[in-house]
């Protein structure tokens, strides 16, 4: 059995690459789509919004509520491909480490 330096050595190697992992995440790009690309929300994995891009069709007052729609939209479909891409990245990181079964590191 390890002794008690050795495990929170470990500790602390782990938080050191939990804290690289979380500034990684700011550093991959996603990019949420609705109304077949009409509009479209660029996210970082951890969930940072870039930019969004309306397509000029769109902006007619009558569109209104379609344009809302879709942006909501958009926004979704960007923190769904965040949260798939912070979840591959994190799962790489933890991929050596001795953890139990089904522990989960906090994102």
């Amino acid at each position: 059995m390890k002794n008690l330096d050795d495990i929170m050595a470990m500790a602390q190697n782990v938080q050191n690459e939990l804290q690289k992992a979380q500034a990684a995440l700011d550093t991959i790009e996603v990019e949420g789509a609705s109304g077949g690309g009409l509009v479209k929300v660029r996210a970082t994995a951890k969930g940072r919004i870039i930019g969004v891009d309306i397509d000029d069709s769109l902006m007619k007052p009558e569109e209104k509520g379609v344009l809302e729609d879709l942006v909501a939209a958009a926004f979704n479909d960007a923190r769904a491909k965040a949260d798939a891409a912070s979840s591959t990245e994190m799962s790489k990181m933890t991929a050596g480490l001795p953890l139990p079964p089904g522990f989960k590191l906090p994102l």
